[in-house]
Order: C-alpha cells, then structure tokens, then sequence
C-alpha cells in the first residue's frame, strides 16, 4: 500500500471490492501514516486503532466498505467514547449512543478509528485548543489548517485518511478547506441530520458533511449522509438523483455574479482577488455568463447577527458543562469571555438579531432569480501562522477583572463588541452569509499563493442545490491545486 495516499475514498472501496486489498491493509496503511506524520500535526485527540480493527474484519458492503475514516471530535459522537468537543470541560462527557451522521457512516462501511481536533467548541478559524494542543498544517507546519474542522483537514491533507468528517457553522468546512488544498462543501440548512443529540446545530446554521480530495468523494459521501432521521424538525426535499450521478452531470450555461468586496469593509488580500477573477475567466471560457454583482445584504448586519448567536451558543454551552459539574478553570479565558458577553445578551436582543436572518435568506433569494451562483472568495487571507491570532497578553490581562466582576453588560455597551466582531472575522468575512441563509456552499482549490500555500474560491448555491455545485466542481476539477503535504 506504498500508493495508499494517491487514492480518493471511492478508488479504495473498489480496491476492496475487486479484492485487490483488505480493509485490513488500508487501515494499517492509515495508521502507518498517522504514526509519522501526528507528532509534528497532532490532529487526532482520540486513537481508536481496536475499534479501526474490530471493524476492519467485517465492514460490510456499504459504498465505501474498508475505507479508514475519522470524526470530527464535535457533533459527531460515537457510542462509549468521550466527547471532548475539543474542551477540557468535557474529559467526562462520554457518549450515550451514536449520532445520525455516525450511524450513517458505519452502514457505508466506513473504519472509524479516531476523531480528529478542533477548538473548544468549535469557536474559532484555527484548531489551537489548550487541551489538546495545537493542530498544524501539513502544507506548511509553521501555519494552520484553519478551524474548526481543522484536524479533519490536516489528516486529509496530510494522506491519513481520504476524507474525514466536518462540520460547518460559519465556515468551518470550507475554511480549512482553502487553507489545506481541499474540497469542502457544506450542504443545505437540514440537509444532514445532527440528531438524535440535537434538533438544529446553531440555530440552523451549522451544517454536517466531510473534507475530500476529490469531488466525487463528496458526492457519493452526501448520497449517504443525507435524509431525514425521525424527529428531525423539517425535511428538505430531496434531490432529483442522486449526488454522485449529479456530479457527473454537464452544468449547462450558468449565470454566475461574482464580488471580490469584503462585506464587513475590511482589506483582502491581492492574491484571493486575483483568484476570483482568474475563475471568473476560466467560467467564461468554460461558456458560463459571469457579471461582477452582489446580493443587497448589509454585510456588517449579517455578521451582528452572526455574532449574537455565537455568543449565545457560547453561554449555553457553558451552562451545560456546569450542569454537570465542570469548573470556570476548565474552560479557556477567550471562551469565559466570550460566555460573560452571551449571558449578557437578553432574550430580546437574541431573538431580535435571530429575526434578522430571515431578510438576509429573501434578499439572496432574489439575487438568485437572476443569478445561479454567486462566486467569492472563501477567505480574505491565505493561512496565518501558527499563533498568529492569538489573543494577546495585555489584552488577555485586561479580560480576567472583566471576568471576575462580570461586567458582562457593561461590555456590551461600550462599543467594543462591534470592534470585537470586526476583528474576529476580518480573515474570514465571506463564509457567514452561506450559514445564516441556510444555503449550500463549497470551497474549490483554485490556486496557490507565491508562499506556496493553497488558496480557495468559494461558490455558494441557492436553497437544495448541492447538485449544482458539484456539478460545477466536477467541470472545474482538472483546474484544482490540491496542497501538497511537505511532511
């Protein structure tokens, strides 16, 4: 299995389909690989190597039978196994049963052994957590893989496994995406359950999926993922064949509107403007009509609104692990921030801010009568440095008396929440609208900046149309520069 990291997913399960190797052999491969390459990433905080094996003995005939996989340690649980949802504050959490996706993802066959990294909570645009440690690039270890699904893109990247499972709530697919080299799309609001745990991860706005090489990985891995389980709180229709057979579909012409502007008015850097528009003309050669146009959203509005309901989730996730015991010190000082500011909020401004989403959804809505895609960047700068958006120390100073007198409210009022906002997402302002919209979006690797590090082109789609993405993808895939792992 000296090739094991040339193949995607679907080329390994045929592998073992024809018999040409055991689901055995892969999983040694996988694990082979994760010895060499986890002292210097650290991407995976949980080894489950006996149950990897266990499995590998009879996984079943599911489309992807034998091909070693990894959850994500958030969202994803797995019966009997803690889930740390990369905090120390959940050391004791141990799973009761398997969640929908995990479910799923054993009736495919899929070797499940381990879960990968991600910062407490899943909170932020790199995977730095204080429990774990820090979860690098394997494109260049100096950087991140981005966040929160950081740990599954290094471990795609880096060859361990060809796909691993992600989430999204504001980004976190198609972020690390852009960062590691990857395709990431994250589905449609509902699009893959997140129960039985939960009716709806972050109001909605949190989507479940995988990080892949190739696209039709991530066709074939949505046809598995997707549906309804029962209690879920609404269907989404389903599509008019299945994902894989979309993917190979011819797009058609497509009228796509492109913006390079970052909607909160923050710089972006050259090089992910020159992609955009790079793509731009490759999609009109391709015979697609492409105009320079945007949706009529205030993008500082949106990202209020996004903000409010991080912050609440913050607080409520906080309020849970009290429930059962856990200490203040077990949470990261940015995380109590961040809490004393959600239980700051009242009801009132919650729920207004929450109302809000629905004006961002009709105003892209209508851009998407006259548009069928609407292009972007996937971020404003390529990967920073490990550490880079570190808190700083005064400012870490300056937030523990904050913290011990809980002027919370007193914070709110000051104005700095807006500076707060601006700052928080300055590098990843274009990712936010797909969430709170609901709408499907992918992050396609495009290009490389003149550092070598990858950089992505996001496209986000209207309402239940993965098909079109993929669709797309597929046509713009022999373009793709995937990262290249320099370990």
């Amino acid at each position: 299995m000296k090739d094991y990291a040339q193949y995607d997913a679907t080329g390994l399960a045929e592998l073992v389909k024809r018999k040409k190797v055991s689901a055995a052999e892969l999983l040694d491969a996988a694990i082979q690989r994760a010895d060499v390459v986890e002292p210097t990433l650290k991407a995976i905080v949980q080894r489950l190597d006996g149950l990897g094996r266990t499995t590998a003995v009879k996984p079943g005939n599911g489309p992807f039978a034998g091909v070693p996989f990894l959850l994500k340690d958030y969202g994803q649980e797995l019966d009997g196994v803690p889930d740390y949802c990369g905090s120390a504050a959940n050391k004791n959490k141990i799973a009761k049963g398997d969640s929908s996706y995990t479910a799923r993802c054993k009736a495919a066959g899929l070797v499940i052994f381990g879960r990968t990294a991600t910062p407490e909570f899943a909170l932020k645009g790199v995977t730095e957590p204080e429990a774990f440690g820090i979860t690098r690039n394997p494109v260049n270890p100096q950087h991140t893989p981005g966040g929160s699904s950081g740990g599954a893109a290094a471990v795609v990247a880096a060859g361990i496994v060809p796909m691993a499972g992600a989430s999204d709530g504001g980004g976190s697919i198609r972020i690390p995406a852009a960062y590691c080299g990857l395709f990431g799309l994250r589905p449609s609001r509902g699009r893959v359950p997140c129960g039985p745990h939960h009716a709806e991860s972050w109001e909605g706005a949190s989507s479940e999926h995988v990080l892949t090489r190739s696209v039709r990985d991530s066709a074939a891995m949505l046809d598995v993922l997707a549906g309804p389980a029962a209690g879920d709180p609404f269907t989404i229709a389903p599509p008019a064949a299945p994902f894989a057979e979309l993917a190979q579909r011819a797009p058609g012409k497509l009228r796509i509107g492109f913006s390079t502007r970052s909607p909160i008015g923050t710089e972006v850097d050259p090089q992910m403007l020159e992609a955009v528009l790079r793509t731009a003309k490759q999609l009109e050669a391709l015979g697609h009509h492409v105009e320079e146009a945007e949706p009529a959203i205030d993008g500082v509005a949106l990202a209020k609104s996004f903000f409010t309901m991080y912050l609440g989730q913050v607080a409520a996730n906080m309020r849970a692990c009290r429930a059962r015991g856990v200490g203040e010190n077990d949470f990261e000082l940015d995380t109590r921030a961040l809490g004393l500011l959600g239980e700051a909020l009242s009801a009132g401004e919650y729920v207004s801010e929450h109302r809000k989403w629905n004006g961002y959804a009709r105003a892209l809505g209508d851009y998407f009568t006259r548009f069928d895609l609407y292009l972007l960047p996937t971020t404003a700068y390529t990967a920073p440095k490990i550490g880079q958006l570190a808190t700083p120390a005064l400012q870490r100073a300056a937030v523990r008396p904050i913290l011990a007198l809980g002027l919370g409210k007193m914070l709110l009022r000051s104005g700095q929440v807006d500076k707060m906002v601006r700052d928080n997402l300055r590098i990843t302002p274009f990712t936010q609208l797909s969430n709170l919209t609901g709408t499907p979006s992918m992050s396609c690797p495009l290009a490389t900046s003149s550092e070598g590090l990858p950089i992505g082109v996001q496209f986000v789609a209207p309402f239940g149309e993965e098909g079109r993405l993929l669709s797309l993808a597929s046509q713009l895939e022999p373009q793709f520069q995937p990262g290249k792992p320099a370990i």
